[in-house]
């Protein structure tokens, strides 16, 4: 199995809130991309490493970012040589490819043809959470069915729907659709759906299915725009 890691975002909200502050506690912060802002003794994304490093089913992490972090990356990245650091191109904000698309720049620049576990480079979960434990939900569903993928999924709040990606489920909790950010009044579900995927892969050529057809929707929107 591979791990991405995606962190090719550009932590807009969080440089204007740095910005803001007026205090000059987290002057040293500006600058530097959320995963790699400290958590306890170290970067959010090296517990992330850590973590992976202690299962035994991944054997290559790949980290997709963007061309003004890059070398950010790059360097942090020496302390594991497991570790390979992908740049997207990208230069600001308005220039992001988006998760699918560096998704699929990390798979057809490594060539990978195996499993993967997706993971946010921004991605915090509390103590409690097992990794190994959703690997080992994976490994049992794929004994099913190799073509099963699974995701992470949590109860929020109905004022949060408008902060997260909300899944709809059926009743064996295969999700029927993702909401993006959806109000309160837009969905009946609250299951807030944090970036921990696990995707096998038998699924990979459905990313470029995917990307195609985006592409084609939004020349429908343009054109009937005009």
């Amino acid at each position: 199995m591979k791990a991405v890691i995606l962190a090719a975002g550009y932590g807009t909200r969080l440089r204007r809130d740095l910005l803001s502050d007026t205090s000059g506690r987290f002057e040293a912060l500006i600058g530097s991309p959320k995963p790699l802002l400290p958590v306890g003794h170290c970067p959010l994304i090296s517990h992330w490493i850590q973590a992976l490093q202690s299962i035994a089913c991944v054997d290559e992490v790949f980290v997709i970012t963007n061309d003004l972090y890059y070398k950010n990356f790059e360097e942090w990245a020496q302390q594991f040589p497991a570790v390979k650091v992908l740049n997207d191109g990208t230069r600001c904000n308005e220039e992001r490819l988006g998760a699918v698309a560096c998704l699929q720049m990390a798979i057809r620049k490594f060539k990978i043809e195996d499993d993967i576990l997706i993971i946010g480079g921004d991605t915090l979960f509390k103590e409690d959470f097992s990794l190994s434990g959703f690997m080992d939900q994976f490994f049992d569903l794929q004994t099913k069915c190799d073509e099963s993928n699974l995701v992470l999924s949590y109860e929020c709040k109905d004022e949060e729907t408008s902060k997260y990606g909300i899944l709809e489920v059926d009743k064996d909790m295969r999700v029927c659709c993702m909401k993006e950010k959806p109000s309160p009044a837009e969905t009946n579900s609250r299951r807030a759906c944090p970036c921990c995927y696990l995707f096998s892969k038998t699924t990979i050529p459905l990313l470029e299915t995917f990307l195609e057809e985006k592409k084609v929707h939004k020349v429908y929107i343009v054109a009937s725009s005009i």
